[in-house]
Protein backbone atom coordinates (compact mmCIF):
# COMPACT_ATOMS: atom_id res chain seq x y z
CA UNK A 1 0.00 0.00 0.00
CA UNK A 2 2.92 2.59 1.22
CA UNK A 3 4.31 1.83 -2.90
CA UNK A 4 1.14 2.45 -4.30
CA UNK A 5 0.48 5.98 -2.74
CA UNK A 6 4.33 6.84 -2.84
CA UNK A 7 3.63 6.06 -6.49
CA UNK A 8 1.18 7.99 -6.81
CA UNK A 9 2.41 10.76 -5.78
CA UNK A 10 5.38 10.85 -8.33
CA UNK A 11 2.77 10.33 -10.74
CA UNK A 12 0.70 13.24 -9.35
CA UNK A 13 4.35 15.65 -9.63
CA UNK A 14 5.17 14.38 -12.63
CA UNK A 15 1.45 15.76 -14.39
CA UNK A 16 1.67 19.56 -12.14
CA UNK A 17 5.58 19.85 -13.51
CA UNK A 18 4.40 18.73 -17.36
CA UNK A 19 1.61 20.67 -17.94
CA UNK A 20 -1.21 17.97 -17.97
CA UNK A 21 -2.52 18.34 -14.57
CA UNK A 22 -3.64 21.83 -14.04
CA UNK A 23 -4.40 22.90 -10.30
CA UNK A 24 -7.65 25.18 -9.87
CA UNK A 25 -6.89 28.61 -7.79
CA UNK A 26 -8.44 29.93 -5.06
CA UNK A 27 -11.84 28.68 -4.22
CA UNK A 28 -15.09 27.21 -6.31
CA UNK A 29 -16.47 30.63 -4.67
CA UNK A 30 -13.58 32.68 -6.41
CA UNK A 31 -14.03 30.99 -9.88
CA UNK A 32 -18.13 32.02 -9.89
CA UNK A 33 -16.62 35.54 -9.79
CA UNK A 34 -15.70 35.87 -12.99
CA UNK A 35 -18.55 34.47 -14.49
CA UNK A 36 -21.22 37.09 -15.78
CA UNK A 37 -24.26 37.35 -17.66
CA UNK A 38 -25.47 38.38 -20.48
CA UNK A 39 -28.83 37.96 -22.67
CA UNK A 40 -29.51 37.93 -26.24
CA UNK A 41 -32.70 37.88 -28.06
CA UNK A 42 -31.67 37.25 -32.08
CA UNK A 43 -34.89 35.35 -33.61
CA UNK A 44 -35.25 31.16 -32.95
CA UNK A 45 -33.03 30.36 -29.51
CA UNK A 46 -32.16 27.17 -31.05
CA UNK A 47 -29.86 29.38 -33.59
CA UNK A 48 -28.78 31.59 -30.94
CA UNK A 49 -27.79 28.73 -28.91
CA UNK A 50 -25.41 27.62 -31.58
CA UNK A 51 -23.81 30.21 -32.01
CA UNK A 52 -22.60 31.32 -28.65
CA UNK A 53 -21.62 27.92 -27.07
CA UNK A 54 -19.10 27.30 -29.75
CA UNK A 55 -17.54 30.85 -28.49
CA UNK A 56 -14.67 29.97 -26.29
CA UNK A 57 -15.61 31.46 -22.71
CA UNK A 58 -18.79 30.82 -22.95
CA UNK A 59 -19.78 28.25 -19.96
CA UNK A 60 -23.82 27.92 -20.95
CA UNK A 61 -26.36 29.01 -23.52
CA UNK A 62 -30.13 29.08 -22.18
CA UNK A 63 -33.09 28.86 -24.23
CA UNK A 64 -35.82 31.05 -22.41
CA UNK A 65 -38.03 34.27 -22.77
CA UNK A 66 -37.82 38.02 -21.50
CA UNK A 67 -39.29 41.10 -22.14
CA UNK A 68 -43.05 40.10 -21.54
CA UNK A 69 -46.24 40.52 -19.31
CA UNK A 70 -46.75 37.02 -18.63
CA UNK A 71 -45.47 35.03 -15.46
CA UNK A 72 -43.63 31.63 -16.77
CA UNK A 73 -45.28 32.11 -20.59
CA UNK A 74 -44.99 28.38 -22.48
CA UNK A 75 -43.62 28.28 -25.95
CA UNK A 76 -47.21 27.69 -27.22
CA UNK A 77 -48.00 31.19 -25.44
CA UNK A 78 -44.98 33.15 -26.99
CA UNK A 79 -44.98 31.88 -30.09
CA UNK A 80 -48.77 33.27 -30.47
CA UNK A 81 -47.20 36.78 -30.07
CA UNK A 82 -49.31 37.52 -27.11
CA UNK A 83 -47.41 37.64 -24.40
CA UNK A 84 -44.91 40.33 -25.31
CA UNK A 85 -41.79 38.23 -24.78
CA UNK A 86 -39.51 37.85 -27.18
CA UNK A 87 -37.29 33.81 -28.05
CA UNK A 88 -33.94 34.91 -26.39
CA UNK A 89 -31.08 33.28 -24.48
CA UNK A 90 -29.09 33.69 -21.13
CA UNK A 91 -25.83 33.41 -21.94
CA UNK A 92 -23.48 32.80 -18.62
CA UNK A 93 -19.58 33.03 -19.44
CA UNK A 94 -16.10 33.61 -18.23
CA UNK A 95 -15.04 37.27 -18.02
CA UNK A 96 -11.39 35.91 -18.06
CA UNK A 97 -11.81 34.40 -21.25
CA UNK A 98 -14.19 36.37 -23.14
CA UNK A 99 -14.85 39.93 -23.02
CA UNK A 100 -18.70 41.82 -23.29
CA UNK A 101 -17.48 43.15 -25.93
CA UNK A 102 -16.43 40.34 -27.85
CA UNK A 103 -19.91 38.37 -27.19
CA UNK A 104 -21.30 42.12 -28.52
CA UNK A 105 -19.65 41.47 -31.75
CA UNK A 106 -21.09 37.41 -31.72
CA UNK A 107 -24.19 38.26 -31.21
CA UNK A 108 -24.48 41.68 -34.24
CA UNK A 109 -23.11 39.08 -36.90
CA UNK A 110 -25.43 36.74 -36.00
CA UNK A 111 -28.81 38.87 -36.66
CA UNK A 112 -30.90 41.29 -38.84
CA UNK A 113 -30.58 44.28 -36.97
CA UNK A 114 -32.26 46.29 -39.36
CA UNK A 115 -36.22 44.30 -39.69
CA UNK A 116 -38.43 45.36 -37.12
CA UNK A 117 -40.40 42.13 -35.14
CA UNK A 118 -38.87 39.28 -37.66
CA UNK A 119 -35.63 37.28 -38.19
CA UNK A 120 -35.41 35.77 -41.01
CA UNK A 121 -38.28 33.52 -41.95
CA UNK A 122 -40.13 34.02 -38.41
CA UNK A 123 -42.38 37.08 -37.83
CA UNK A 124 -43.63 38.61 -35.30
CA UNK A 125 -42.43 40.82 -32.35
CA UNK A 126 -41.65 37.64 -30.24
CA UNK A 127 -38.79 37.38 -32.84
CA UNK A 128 -37.61 40.78 -32.53
CA UNK A 129 -34.19 41.96 -31.97
CA UNK A 130 -33.16 43.00 -28.51
CA UNK A 131 -30.13 43.25 -26.06
CA UNK A 132 -31.25 43.11 -22.50
CA UNK A 133 -28.36 44.53 -20.33
CA UNK A 134 -27.74 43.68 -16.59
CA UNK A 135 -25.69 46.66 -15.83
CA UNK A 136 -25.16 50.26 -16.60
CA UNK A 137 -21.20 49.27 -18.41
CA UNK A 138 -23.10 46.41 -20.40
CA UNK A 139 -25.44 49.62 -21.97
CA UNK A 140 -22.39 51.45 -22.40
CA UNK A 141 -20.61 48.64 -24.24
CA UNK A 142 -24.30 47.89 -26.04
CA UNK A 143 -24.60 51.33 -26.66
CA UNK A 144 -21.42 52.39 -28.22
CA UNK A 145 -21.42 49.15 -30.25
CA UNK A 146 -24.38 50.07 -31.82
CA UNK A 147 -22.85 53.45 -32.67
CA UNK A 148 -20.17 51.90 -33.87
CA UNK A 149 -22.12 50.18 -36.73
CA UNK A 150 -24.47 52.96 -37.12
CA UNK A 151 -21.17 54.68 -38.25
CA UNK A 152 -19.61 52.31 -40.26
CA UNK A 153 -23.25 53.23 -43.15
CA UNK A 154 -22.45 49.89 -43.50
CA UNK A 155 -26.26 49.28 -43.79
CA UNK A 156 -29.24 51.13 -45.99
CA UNK A 157 -31.63 50.97 -42.81
CA UNK A 158 -31.53 51.81 -39.41
CA UNK A 159 -30.84 49.95 -36.64
CA UNK A 160 -34.04 48.58 -34.86
CA UNK A 161 -32.71 46.24 -32.03
CA UNK A 162 -34.00 46.92 -29.14
CA UNK A 163 -31.82 48.06 -26.09
CA UNK A 164 -33.53 47.57 -22.73
CA UNK A 165 -32.79 46.31 -19.14
CA UNK A 166 -32.95 42.75 -18.33
CA UNK A 167 -36.04 41.55 -16.75
CA UNK A 168 -36.84 38.27 -15.43
CA UNK A 169 -35.47 35.54 -17.83
CA UNK A 170 -38.02 32.36 -18.01
CA UNK A 171 -36.11 29.10 -19.62
CA UNK A 172 -37.74 27.61 -22.17
CA UNK A 173 -38.85 23.93 -22.05
CA UNK A 174 -36.32 21.32 -22.13
CA UNK A 175 -36.79 19.88 -25.09
CA UNK A 176 -36.05 23.53 -26.84
CA UNK A 177 -32.54 23.49 -24.84
CA UNK A 178 -29.56 22.14 -27.14
CA UNK A 179 -32.14 21.53 -29.73
CA UNK A 180 -29.47 21.77 -32.45
CA UNK A 181 -27.17 18.83 -31.23
CA UNK A 182 -29.91 16.84 -29.76
CA UNK A 183 -32.00 17.64 -33.25
CA UNK A 184 -29.14 17.81 -35.58
CA UNK A 185 -30.90 17.26 -38.94
CA UNK A 186 -34.47 18.38 -38.32
CA UNK A 187 -32.06 22.11 -37.17
CA UNK A 188 -30.08 22.13 -40.25
CA UNK A 189 -33.75 21.92 -42.28
CA UNK A 190 -35.15 24.81 -39.95
CA UNK A 191 -32.03 26.65 -40.12
CA UNK A 192 -31.59 26.46 -44.29
CA UNK A 193 -35.40 26.62 -45.59
CA UNK A 194 -35.43 30.14 -42.78
CA UNK A 195 -32.69 31.46 -45.01
CA UNK A 196 -30.63 32.56 -41.65
CA UNK A 197 -27.19 32.15 -43.30
CA UNK A 198 -27.89 33.36 -46.52
CA UNK A 199 -28.83 36.69 -45.05
CA UNK A 200 -26.82 37.19 -42.89
CA UNK A 201 -23.72 36.60 -45.46
CA UNK A 202 -25.93 39.53 -47.40
CA UNK A 203 -25.93 41.49 -44.45
CA UNK A 204 -22.41 40.71 -42.95
CA UNK A 205 -20.28 39.43 -46.24
CA UNK A 206 -19.61 36.23 -44.29
CA UNK A 207 -21.19 33.12 -43.41
CA UNK A 208 -21.09 33.13 -39.16
CA UNK A 209 -21.41 29.53 -38.56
Amino acid sequence: MRRKNVLLSISFVALVFSGLLVIPQGSHAKSNLQQAKATFAGGCFWCMEEAFEKVEGVVSAVSGYIGGQVENPTYEQVSAGGTGHTESIEVTYNASQVTYQQLLVVYWRNVDPITPNAQFCDHGSQYRTAIFYHDDTQKQLIDESKQGIESSKKFPGTIVTEIAPASVFYPAEEYHQDFYSKNPIRYKYYKWNCGRDKRLEQLWGETTN
